[in-house]
């Protein structure tokens, strides 16, 4: 094994070094980084389960042992099951802190984004509920950055009317900084707003009937203003037209100064702008419309805005469609509380691995290359290429 893979495999290593062992003392065989690291690569491979998980470290022990400390061989699927069963979700995805740090430094490197766009949203696993024990679905919401392909965090509920219980924890867990904070409208909240402006970053936020006197305020101006054609506001447009798939998408954006004479104006901390986004769209013959509106932080800029908006649907589209269609997430029957959610994040951070990967293939493909090639599975793994 190369001297290179070998340091940057201690890279890897290193994150999990103060993770506090949740097993007893007695007769402990495994060394908790090694069982936390194989579990890592194996998802990055194609596993799903813990069976899944030991199945590809016995058949790949040759290049396990050459790479971590192994004193008694490869641990059983009973040890994967106890470690990620027994890990506290919250102390587990503390451990890639610093590493989802450097991987968004080196994105905005490379992608010279200034401002980027995180996308809150939620999802649930369908098969992931158990009525004998009382289990509900776990539902979990995440962060997205867009721009970078990079899930930052994850907090878990049964439900998911607990999203806005959540949210707040999550924002606590990322380094909002900077950003642009997107949310449904389940998550437009006065205590939200507040706590992503005190965050030092902007929101662009969708409204429905969750903030019915808002929502009705908003519309009633908007529809106000369009009967003059906005003339008596300073309004920015933007529009676009996309072809593809059968489709022809076009999206009009509105963008304007929020008044002061807004019902409930004064309860949204930092609120500048009202949006709008308009979709017209034309698949077979068929012509469907659809039309949200949106308050924001953001000073004037429709452009800006509407990429926000935009990149708000990267989390439905790059990371929940990625996550059903190569993780084939929506299939788990995983059933233990902790259990579930520890791999639920081992396949947001592995997602974000696979999308760092500069190769042109699909991520299916990527994935099924780390599970062939030993090279590929590091070189994805450590953030190298040969």
């Amino acid at each position: 094994m190369a001297d290179g893979i070998r340091i940057g495999l201690d890279e890897v290593t290193c994150h999990f070094a103060e993770l506090e062992d949740p097993r007893s003392e007695i007769n402990l065989r495994h060394p908790l980084v090694s069982v936390v690291v194989i579990a890592l690569m194996a998802v990055l491979s194609g596993a799903g389960g813990p069976t899944a998980v030991a199945k590809w470290a016995w058949m790949n022990q040759e290049l396990l042992k050459g790479l971590l400390p192994l004193p008694n061989g490869i641990p059983r699927k009973d040890v994967f099951r106890r470690v990620l069963a027994t890990l506290q979700p919250a102390a587990f995805q503390a451990c890639y802190g610093n590493w989802l740090q450097s991987l968004r430094d080196k994105a905005a490197a490379a992608t010279g984004v200034v401002q980027p766009v995180l996308a809150i949203d939620g999802k649930t696993l369908r098969r992931s509920h158990d009525k004998s024990k009382g289990l509900g679905a776990l539902h979990s919401v995440s962060v997205w950055a867009s721009e970078f392909g990079l899930s930052l965090g994850q907090v878990a509920t049964d439900e998911k009317s607990n999203e806005i219980t959540a949210i707040p924890a999550l924002l606590k867990l990322v380094d909002i900084r900077g950003a642009i904070i997107t949310i449904d409208a389940m998550g437009t909240q006065t205590a939200i707003v507040e706590q992503i402006i005190d965050g030092g970053a902007d929101f662009v936020l969708a409204l429905k009937g969750h903030q019915e006197t808002l929502h009705d305020a908003v519309v009633d101006y908007v529809d106000e203003q369009m009967q003059t054609d906005f003339t008596n506001i300073a309004a920015r447009r933007h529009i676009t037209k996309e072809t593809g798939h059968g489709r022809e998408e076009t999206r009009h954006y509105i963008q304007m100064p929020a008044p002061k004479t807004l019902a409930g104006f004064g309860r949204w901390k930092g609120l500048l702008t009202i949006g709008v986004a308009m979709l017209d769209c034309v698949r077979d013959g068929k012509e469907t419309a659809d039309i949200r509106y949106y308050i924001s932080s953001l000073p004037m800029g429709v452009q800006r805005f509407a990429h926000a908006v935009r990149a708000h649907w990267g989390i439905e589209n790059t990371c929940h469609w990625s996550l059903d269609v190569t993780y084939r997430e929506d299939d788990s029957r995983i059933r233990e509380r902790h259990l579930r959610e520890n791999f639920a994040w081992l396949n947001r951070f592995t997602l974000s691995l696979l999308k760092q990967h500069p190769g042109k293939d699909s991520l299916v493909m990527k994935r099924r290359c780390c599970g062939w090639n030993d090279d590929f599975l590091l070189e994805t793994l450590i953030g190298t290429t040969s």
